[in-house]
């Protein structure tokens, strides 16, 4: 595996967040970066020689191809893929619209198996390459109403899987990282958790830095992040 300073390492919703975390983390692990972020939106790490900063759309289908490109123009080469980028609504079974959870569907599932699609080709070239999808403990089980949010994390999960799959033979590894309640803007309405005990977002950009520097053979599928205890986690 190349050392940090050559390795290029693509994250979505790179601007705040969960995302903007990982974005400072790997800046100071010395990796180069690509930074998807949407119009009008300020990246958690400024542009420079070694940080990319591209416009990226998750509803949009062309806008995954279109930063995979532009990385590619500036680095040569894609090491890695961070699918941060993600929305939370609520869905509940008993709901008559399904507007909400098309438009999760969309941006929680189809926009990180279109970013794969796009960078896959140049992964497999890495030899090493790796794919962190962000997902939830919303994947792994059900604890609430909201059923679409979770129906968006399990696909994650089953697409993290066939990634590793997929890509195995070629030196992919691909993992799900799944975090309870994270003290970010997404979790600010949030009643009856306290924000102290919720996960700061540099601890996950932590495990997303272990994860990009492990070798070949010591891969890990998914990553459980507990706030507190579960019995079923």
């Amino acid at each position: 595996m190349l050392p940090p300073g050559e390795r290029v390492v693509m994250v979505s919703g790179a601007n705040r967040g969960i995302g903007a975390a990982v974005a400072r983390r790997l800046a100071a692990g010395g990796f180069r970066l690509s930074l998807g972020v949407r119009n009008g939106r300020t990246p958690a790490v400024p542009p420079s020689e070694r940080c990319l900063v591209a416009r990226y759309e998750a509803r949009e289908r062309d806008s995954p191809k279109a930063w995979v490109d532009a990385t590619l123009e500036r680095f040569g080469r894609i090491d890695a893929l961070v699918n941060n980028a993600g929305i939370a609504r609520v869905s509940a079974v008993e709901e008559d619209t399904e507007d909400t959870l098309d438009e999760m569907w969309l941006v929680n599932v189809k926009a990180p198996l279109r970013m794969i699609r796009a960078a896959l080709p140049h992964l497999k070239k890495s030899g090493a390459g790796r794919v962190v999808n962000v997902a939830s403990l919303s994947g792994k089980r059900v604890k609430n109403e909201n059923a679409g949010y979770a129906m968006t994390k399990f696909a994650l999960m089953a697409l993290t899987h066939s990634v590793r799959r997929l890509g195995w033979q070629h030196g992919i590894r691909a993992t799900a990282i799944c975090p309870s309640f994270v003290a970010t803007d997404m979790t600010a309405d949030v009643e009856g958790v306290d924000r102290a005990e919720m996960i700061p977002p540099e601890d996950i950009a932590e495990l997303v830095a272990t994860v990009l520097s492990l070798p070949n053979n010591a891969a890990i599928a998914e990553l459980l992040v507990n706030m507190r205890y579960e019995e079923s986690l």
